[in-house]
């Protein structure tokens, strides 16, 4: 006969898979949740957003107005309010994903393209060419690219010695951030300030984006988070250390430089419509991997919705907390994100220590 401690063993056999097959399904489940909440809320902050203002329209005339009859008010509503709208989604959602993708590059959770320098150094280029070459404003968000892969080897060189330090990084990124933003400063107020795009790279302000900037700054996002998902495997072989990506046949070097690409490209695009944006990029990722997981192929497409979501509800904030004026989304996503990066820097020792 068989004792009882023989009888638990098999009972415990027996049970174990079907206790980490109700895990799997538990985190599947959350997971779910989470993509149906998050565009749920995306869609309610996105009517919210059009209805923020002197003009209000119900839900049921907005979607007459836009898909069956001509309605006045909801024409302007589209004509005033979508281009600034989608442009806030659109570079949210494209900082959060190169958020992911830096700190993926890095290895490093605090790599935000706003706080070590990319940012600053694709609106510094932006300015330039819209003060000297307006003629190419369509182009600029090309130009902002190349601004964004000179700061990003500025700090990958900069930091590296024998290999990549966190804290470095860090360090070494604040400073070209300095750098570009006193050069975009300099060089904003030599201007006198007085071209209207350039102040509005420059502080962020979103307020006056028409649809030729929804047109400028579409293509180029949608190529960038295309090539996110299709190549998201290559961020988790990354997290891995270099000598175990090597045995599995991972070139390590040339993916760590085709996801930064990815990173300076998204980062730069967005600098060059909707001006720098910190932070954005270091909190939805680590909001994302609470939610959703590591996983980057699940992970990039939260971020994508997250993104869009939280810059969407800056631009809000922004525009009816001190109105009749108004805060750019940037300076809200600045005052929230500053203490949450105190935060996390403070709580993990292994980032503070270097």
């Amino acid at each position: 006969m068989k004792s009882h401690r023989d009888i638990q063993n098999l009972n415990h056999t027996q049970l174990q898979p079907e206790t980490d097959q109700s895990r799997r399904r538990r985190k599947q489940i959350i997971r779910i949740a989470s993509f149906v909440c998050m565009s749920l809320l995306l869609a309610g902050m996105f009517f919210l957003a059009a209805n923020t203002g002197s003009l209000k329209v119900s839900p049921g005339r907005m979607i007459r107005g836009l898909f069956m009859e001509y309605d006045e008010t909801v024409s302007t509503i589209f004509d005033l309010r979508f281009p600034r709208i989608l442009i806030a989604m659109l570079s949210g959602a494209a900082v959060a994903v190169s958020g992911v993708l830096f700190q993926a590059v890095l290895k490093n959770p605090l790599a935000d393209p706003g706080i070590i320098g990319i940012s600053s150094g694709a609106s510094f280029v932006s300015i330039v060419i819209i003060a000297f070459l307006p003629q190419f404003y369509f182009f600029t968000p090309l130009f902002a690219f190349l601004g964004g892969v000179f700061a990003f080897f500025l700090v990958y060189s900069l930091s590296w010695k024998g290999g990549l330090s966190p804290l470095r990084i860090i360090l070494v990124g604040v400073a070209i951030n300095a750098m570009f933003t006193g050069l975009t400063e300099t060089f904003n107020a030599l201007s006198g300030g007085n071209i209207e795009r350039m102040v509005a790279v420059a502080s962020g302000n979103i307020s006056m984006k028409t649809w030729d900037d929804v047109r400028t700054l579409f293509p180029y996002t949608l190529i960038g988070l295309i090539l996110a998902c299709v190549f998201s495997g290559k961020c988790d072989l990354l997290s891995l250390e270099d000598k175990t990506a090597r045995s599995l046949g991972v070139n390590v070097n040339r993916t760590r430089l085709m996801l930064s690409l990815f990173a300076v490209l998204l980062a730069s695009i967005s600098t060059a419509v909707a001006g720098a944006i910190s932070f954005l990029g270091l909190i939805v990722p680590h909001i994302g991997r609470i939610l959703v997981g590591s996983e980057h192929k699940v992970l990039i497409p939260f971020s994508m919705l997250f993104g869009a979501f939280a810059f969407l509800v800056a631009d809000t904030i922004g525009r009816t907390i001190a109105a009749p004026s108004e805060i750019a989304p940037a300076i809200i996503m600045s005052v929230v994100g500053g203490p949450f990066f105190v935060f996390l820097l403070r709580r993990s020792k292994k980032y503070a220590n270097g």
